[in-house]
Order: structure tokens, then sequence, then C-alpha cells
């Protein structure tokens, strides 16, 4: 995450939606009982709307904590269909799914086989 937030050592997204009126201590009361991690470990949360056109990420940064939110105008974003509460991703796939591409889609193993 380029800027003034530091990478974080794991990106972690919620899988179940949330209510975006939640501030920070509802999301951390999230992260702790929903999805079983400390919100201080240093690892970044991203949770989404209903509707998957919003995202929040809530981070320590071992100062302080940060809220961001993104808005996509069109569409929504690609989100996980796991069985677990919280699902990893990789530094490269939060910057593909933060702009709104197919993140699971790009990191798709090719297939072995080539046919005609």
């Amino acid at each position: 995450m380029p800027g003034l937030i530091a990478s974080p050592a794991q990106i972690w997204l919620a899988v179940a939606p949330v209510d975006m009126r939640r501030g920070l201590d509802g999301l951390t009361a999230i992260v702790q009982h929903s999805l079983g991690h400390s919100p201080g470990c240093g690892s970044a949360f991203i949770f989404r709307n209903r509707a998957g056109n919003r995202l929040r990420l809530l981070l320590w940064d071992g100062n302080g904590v940060w809220l961001c939110q993104r808005r996509l105008h069109r569409g929504s974003f690609v989100w996980p269909k796991a069985s677990d509460p919280v699902f990893a991703i990789t530094q490269a796939q939060w910057e593909w799914l933060a702009a709104g591409v197919d993140w699971q889609r790009l990191s798709a193993q090719p297939s072995l086989e080539w046919r005609v």
C-alpha cells in the first residue's frame, strides 16, 4: 500500500459483508470476535458492504489505527466465496482488488494441456 500506510505483514479479507456505518471500534470487534485475529498484529483487514461497491481497510501500524474507505462508482469488487470467515491475499492481489479488477482470474494457474 503505497503512501503513508506501510505494507502490512498479511492482508485478510473478511468474507461476510459488514455494515459500512461501523467505525474503528465496530470493525475491531469483528476482527477480534468473529475473525479470531488480533487487530494489533500488523495485518490489514479488508471489509466490504453487501452491495460490494465499498471497501474498508483497517490497519494498526504500531502507532495508531488506519481506517480507509474506497468506493466504486460502477460495478463491484470481486470477493471470494470461501467457507472460512477470513481469506488471505497477497500484496499484488490487494492492488488489483482495490483497482476493481478481477484479481482471482489474474492469479489463476494456466492449463498444463494445450488443445486445438
